[in-house]
């Protein structure tokens, strides 16, 4: 699959620096090769493409993310969004519009499929769910993979007790009353992933 895009994207015109395995090697390659775009599974081994994204931010600001998916879910692509990802394309789009969503997010603006464009404004504008800080989120997505407040803070760069006031914080917008209601009703409104 790799191959085959990086072939398109080559007819088309794009210098293609570099192909990744895994997600550590793509964050490798970007910190290297600093490309102008870097496009990323959203499902790879190692980390995902979000996780990619965030550490890409970090290090380069030079480099901006599409992401190519499978996955239409709203949360996964908040999360995106949120870490920094400038361009979103399904892989089942044809790859016309990858090159287009390359050169687009080169160009400094945002490429969405126009499938999940509609997931994502909704996501923006559902009146109904809490606004949750990014730090909120992030907490939450962790409990809900079954870390302690001690090790979210280690994941985190934060203090157990910091992830304790997110947590309270979110609880109360979320009207929980618990940790495990708390990280429930994020699941369900789709506000974690």
């Amino acid at each position: 699959m790799v191959e085959a895009v990086c072939s398109v994207l080559e007819q088309h015109g794009v210098d293609v620096l570099g192909r990744a395995a895994n997600g550590p090697e793509a964050v490798e390659q970007i910190e290297e090769l600093a490309p102008e775009v870097a496009l990323v599974d959203l499902r790879m081994p190692g980390c995902s493409g979000i996780e990619v994204a965030r550490r890409v931010a970090r290090v380069s600001s030079a480099t901006t993310v599409i992401l190519y998916t499978a996955v239409s879910d709203r949360a996964l692509l908040v999360e995106a969004l949120d870490a920094g990802v400038r361009g979103f394309v399904l892989k089942e789009a044809p790859l016309a519009d990858l090159f287009r969503a390359v050169d687009v997010v080169a160009a400094g603006g945002t490429y969405i499929d126009p499938v999940l464009a509609g997931l994502l404004a909704g996501a923006r504008t559902d009146a109904s769910s809490p606004a949750l800080t990014q730090r909120e989120r992030d907490v939450l997505r962790l409990l809900a993979e079954g870390m302690s407040n001690e090790e979210v803070g280690g994941r985190l760069y934060i203090s157990a007790e910091t992830v304790r006031t997110h947590l309270r914080k979110a609880m109360g917008k979320l009207r929980a009353e618990t940790r495990t209601h708390a990280v429930a009703e994020a699941l369900r409104r789709s506000l974690i992933a």
